[in-house]
């Protein structure tokens, strides 16, 4: 098979991160007998510099020709550190999701096995967590108009605005992918005070009647971003706004471990891409730091959805969870303490030792009789 890509690394830790995304991708290639074609565009800060535009016309037509796109990450301290700035490279991520109909942004976040120990959760919260959250992209906040400030600069404003097309199409994506999964979407809002999570809610209730088969169950946003650390396996297919999803996704991270983990499908109307979830973090550019394994699962991503190739998709997937590092097997023996040991406060908390009461109070019994008691009955038997 012939793939055609378009590569955009971006800025910051972009490149260095794609490079290693592109390098397993060739490798895939080379194995399944599959011929590669790609070529490079600019896209954020470094096409600003170029071109004077984050989206250069350039690039948009170099991605209509492709099959898919792999993209990094764009946005730069020069422009985040002038809040006067007239164009900024985010506005060159938005510009590539309007102009190519980007409207569902896929965000699995599983866990592996061997990285379990890089979460700061409990092992037994998170481990066989996996869900997908279907973001929608192309409304609300983000694009909303009117957006701006008023004329003496003191007041600010935006408008979340969505019709009823843009809510249907992505609710019905979640429950597309809820039916090839364990029928379960929970849809996340805020209907108790936005009008548009009311719309979102209303729709919402009407799809899930075309789909008997799947439990459908609704959450405020400030109770999904509890529930997410709280029992993450609870969840299967989430969906929600624009913003809210860009929010909990990068809270998601928390699960895995890092951002460094979590990679992304954009799809729509036209090429998808295929992205991490972070930034550019441009204070770790060039210094060989960053985590490239978000981009590389996004490579995977883009064997599955954009070409229909799952066996090359699952080679690169299950790569993650054959790692076993020395420092995981070291936390796995510092976990197996007695669960009655007792430790002081702070460090029994950051260690998550079970707290029930008839186990505490035998270990401080204990610890009583060893501490006291015993070192009187060696000293009268003397």
């Amino acid at each position: 098979m012939k793939l055609h890509i378009a590569v955009l690394p971006g800025d910051g830790i972009g490149p260095e991160v794609v490079e290693q995304a592109l390098n397993v991708t060739k490798a895939v290639c080379e194995k399944f007998g599959h011929s590669l074609e790609y070529q490079t565009a600019p896209v954020g800060a470094c096409a600003i510099e170029e071109t004077g535009l984050p989206y250069p016309d350039s690039t948009h037509k170099l991605c209509m020709r492709s099959d898919a796109v792999l993209f990094g990450a764009i946005g730069s301290p020069q422009y985040d550190n002038n809040p006067n700035a007239t164009i900024r490279p985010e506005q060159g991520l938005l510009a590539m999701r309007k102009k190519l109909g980007l409207f569902a942004n896929i965000r699995p976040i599983t866990t592996f096995p061997g990285l379990i120990h890089k979460s700061p959760l409990r092992s037994d919260i998170i481990d066989g967590a996996d869900f997908m959250c279907i973001r929608e992209l192309t409304g609300g906040l983000y694009f909303g108009r009117p957006q701006g400030r008023s004329e003496d600069g003191n007041i600010a404003y935006d408008t979340c605005i969505y019709s009823r097309e843009e809510i249907v199409r992505i609710v019905q994506l979640a429950y597309e992918y809820a039916m090839k999964r364990r029928k379960k979407v929970t849809m996340v809002d805020k209907a108790n005070i936005l009008a548009t999570s009311r719309l979102w809610r209303e729709i919402t209730q009407e799809i899930a009647s075309e789909y008997p088969e799947v439990e459908t169950e609704f959450l405020f946003v400030d109770n999904a971003a509890m529930r997410m650390i709280q029992c993450p396996k609870s969840f299967d297919v989430v969906v929600t706004e624009n913003m809210f999803g860009d929010i909990l996704t990068d809270e998601g991270s928390v699960i895995t471990g890092s951002l460094g983990m979590l990679p992304s499908a954009s799809i729509g109307l036209h090429t998808s891409v295929f992205e991490p979830i972070h930034g550019s973090y441009p204070q770790a550019a060039g210094k060989n730091i960053a985590n490239p394994l978000a981009t590389i699962l996004s490579a995977a991503m883009m064997f599955e959805y954009a070409f229909g190739l799952k066996e090359e998709a699952l080679s690169i997937q299950t790569a993650p969870g054959r790692i076993r590092s020395d420092e995981g097997r070291n936390r796995d023996r510092r976990h197996r303490r007695h669960k009655y040991e007792i430790l002081p406060y702070r460090r029994r908390r950051r260690m998550d030792c079970p707290m029930d009461k008839k186990p505490l109070i035998k270990a401080i019994i204990k610890r009583i009789v060893f501490k006291i008691y015993y070192p009187l009955f060696c000293y009268f038997l003397i």
